[in-house]
């Protein structure tokens, strides 16, 4: 599977700077994680709700492979709103973890949908 490798500088603050590895995450694995955090109507199978924000922290949780020794990422602050990463940051890794495993916005609301 495809890796790509991020280098963050201390512009989001020194505890983030160092180097990222995500790596592509396997359809059953994404498939799993939408299925997770959406719930579906019993009779008609229609969506009833999709917690994007979750879909997308557990996305990034699965892809990041390594992370800088002091581990500044983890998927309860991915999800956290009160003490959770910066915007720009989890901007780029969504960014870096859509394009690498090729999740559009529009695929992911088919998909949960399903």
């Amino acid at each position: 599977m495809k890796t790509e490798t991020l280098e963050i500088d201390d512009g989001f603050g020194e505890e983030y700077a160092g180097k990222y590895v995500f790596q592509e995450i396997s359809w059953a694995k994404r498939s799993r994680i939408i299925q997770k955090h959406t719930k579906y109507h019993p009779v008609t199978g229609q969506v009833m709700n999709s917690d994007y924000v979750a879909i997308q922290a557990e996305t990034i949780w699965a892809s990041l492979k390594e992370q800088p020794a002091k581990k500044p990422i983890s998927l309860e602050k991915l999800l956290s709103e009160e003490n959770g990463i910066p915007i720009g940051l989890g901007e780029l890794f969504s960014q870096m973890v859509n394009r690498l495993c090729r999740v559009t916005i529009e695929e992911a609301k088919n998909s949960s949908r399903r």
